[in-house]
Parts: C-alpha cells; structure tokens; sequence
C-alpha cells in the first residue's frame, strides 16, 4: 500500500480540490501535453485558466517555451469559448536554479514553487486566493490523504456533471405545445371569420394601442392569417421553442415568449404605422435567449452559438431588410427583449444573483424606453 507521497505530487492534489470544490473550477482536456493538470472558470474575475505543472523547467529557454506552448493552447479555448480575454496562472512546481524568477509575460502569471509557505505569500495567490491556507491543511497524511481528496473532487464532479445533464436532457415543451395550439386555433378562426376583421381587431397597430388597446402587443404575436406564414413560423417556435424551454425551464420560458412578443411589437409600433402580425418578433425573442444561453454555456455551446444560431439571426435579419413586407424591428425588438429578460429570469444556478438584478434592471430600462418611443413619442 502507497503511504507516502512525493511533496509535488501532494501540493498538486490539495491545489487541485481546493481549485475545483471551492473555487469552481472545472477540469480541461488538452490535447498534446504532460504532466500538466488545465483548470477552467470562466466566470472568475481575473484567471480564468490555472495549470499546475508538475514538468521540469531547467532554464529560461524552456521558460519561454512553456509560456508560448500556453498561449498558443489558451489562444485555441478562447476562441472555442467565445472569449475575448483570458488571463492564465501558471502554478510551476519543478523549477531549476538557471530559470529566472523574475520575467513577467502579458496575460501569463507565474508562480514557482517551493514550499507551502512561500506559496501563500505569494502575491498573486494573496490577491485572488486569500481563503487558501485554509484550505491546505489536512489531518489525514499519505494515502488517507489521497483518498480524501480524490473522493471529493469525484463527488464535486458528479454533482456538476449532473447539474449539465439536467439542463442538456430532452425534457417535453408543455408550454411550446400550448403556444402552438392558440396559434393554430387563431389561424384556423381565420377560415370561419373574416381575417380582414381579425387582423382589424387583433393585429399590432400602433394608432390602437397608443388609444388604450394595450392587448394587441400580445394578441398580434398569435395571429396568422397566410398559410405559408403560419407553417414557417410554427415550424421555427417548434424548433427554438422546445429548445428554450428545455434549457430555461417552463415558468421562465414563458416570460421569455411573452417579453420578446411585448418588446418586438413596442418597437415595431413606433418605426411602422400600418398593421402587424405574427410570432416572428418573439421567436427572434427566443433566438436571443439562445445567444444568452449558449455564451454561458460556451464551452459546450461555442462552437454551435458562433456556427449556426448567429448566422441564422444574421441572415433572417438580412432578408428582413431587402424584402419588403417583413417587419424587421420587431425581429431586432424580440431579439433584444429575448436576451436581456434571459438575463434577467437567469439559467438555473449558472447566474449569480448580480447578474440576475443587472438583468431585471436592463430589462426594464428597455422596456420603459420602447415604451416611451412607441407611445408617448409618435
């Protein structure tokens, strides 16, 4: 039985549950390289990457090696991740004398270990780490110890791993089902009652609503009276619908639906004067939830936010622009409402709770905006 372990191997182990169950860090695949252990946070205020290299170093040329061998592996996560600035600590636990101590690197900081005391003063580690020394002592010793420590990083990695499949797992979108039937009730109304009349009295018209009839922000955004509208905007709700809803929950999936509506209708009244249907404006609003959802969630989503939801906006935004008869500022309303209340109402236990005021804060300044452009400025 293992009852002693060497000094680099034990500080790795206790940076590295203190790194991960208090400080949320997640572990990193990184393709190419040895004995080094990635961290990823990417909601951490200034190092949003840590390695605890265990290789030695023996000079300044494998220094700076190392050093471009991060930049280059971190230059990839940032763009995978979305993220346009990524400050990286290197923790170096195997240093030779003839490397020097005292180089500085843009967007890389080093700390060279050499016992448990040193560390703690360390400055970067007295900064953005204080709570550690707390968090190094341990009454087990030896293999005790390690078992300790790596029960606890599986445990945290379990709970983390199931927090992510219980928001990724297919879950049945009671609330887009619901959307979808007073949609196709409305439109099938359309073959019984004069879809002039219905439009008339239902559509998003800005003279209306600026005299009282405050209902039509929402009842314009069920209203179809065009086969073809009606089949390509149902088949979009369907698609973004049951994703948003999956991913946000169904309680905040229908804030999310009915602010979009409201949002794109408010700017659509105070660009257009004439009449407006449709659930266009509020699947943008679902589209931009999306854009919210998957930059949280960029390291399993970035690839899919940056190559097919972003050019979809893109190019529906563009087509909006060069046919005519589409009402694209209800689109650019629903896309912005859509994001800003998706930060608002928050993905489950991923937003901290400044984020979420920040949200409700944004949120209602938009509205109250749109508000005033859309009623009491026309």
């Amino acid at each position: 039985m293992i009852t002693q372990i060497n000094e680099r191997d034990l500080i790795s182990m206790k940076l590295l549950h203190y790194f991960i169950t208090k400080k949320n860090y997640n572990p990193v695949v990184v393709q190419g390289v040895e004995n080094e252990i990635w961290l990823e946070n990417l909601e951490a205020e200034t190092y949003k990457i840590i390695r605890i290299v265990n290789n030695y170093i023996h000079n300044d040329e494998q220094l700076d090696f190392d050093v471009f061998k991060t930049k280059r592996m971190v230059k990839k996560i940032r763009r995978k991740t979305l993220t346009l600035k990524i400050k990286t600590l290197s923790i170096l636990t195997d240093v030779g004398e003839n490397a020097s101590r005292d180089k500085k690197y843009d967007d890389v900081d080093i700390i060279f270990y050499d016992n448990e005391d040193n560390l703690l003063k360390n400055e970067f580690i007295k900064k953005e780490f204080s709570d550690l020394k707390n968090n190094l002592q341990y009454s087990e010793d030896g293999f005790q110890l390690f078992l300790k420590i790596t029960d606890e990083i599986n445990q945290k990695n379990r709970k983390n791993a199931q927090e992510t499949d219980s928001i990724f797992e297919p879950k049945k979108p009671i609330i887009t089902y619901i959307i979808l039937g007073i949609i196709g009730i409305i439109f099938l109304l359309s073959f019984i009652i004069n879809p002039n009349q219905l439009v008339y009295y239902l559509g998003v018209n800005g003279y209306f609503i600026r005299s009282g009839e405050i209902y039509r922000l929402l009842t314009g955004a069920f209203l179809h009276i065009d086969v073809i509208h009606f089949i390509t905007n149902a088949y979009s709700l369907y698609i973004v619908g049951k994703l948003v809803e999956s991913y946000f929950g169904k309680k905040k999936f229908a804030l999310i639906y009915l602010i979009s509506a409201i949002t794109a209708n408010l700017l659509s009244i105070s660009m257009n004067d004439g009449f407006s249907i449709g659930a266009s404006g509020a699947i943008f609003g679902l589209f931009g939830s999306l854009v919210y959802f998957g930059y949280h969630y960029r390291v399993y989503f970035g690839n899919v936010l940056l190559r097919q939801i972003l050019p979809i906006i893109i190019i529906n935004l563009f087509i909006g622009f060069t046919i005519p008869g589409i009402d694209n500022f209800a689109h650019i309303g629903g896309l912005i409402g859509g994001f800003l209340v998706s930060k608002a109402v928050g993905v489950n236990s991923r937003d901290k709770k400044s984020d979420k005021v920040n949200g409700i804060i944004l949120t209602t300044i938009y509205v109250v905006f749109l508000i005033i452009l859309g009623i009491f400025m026309r």
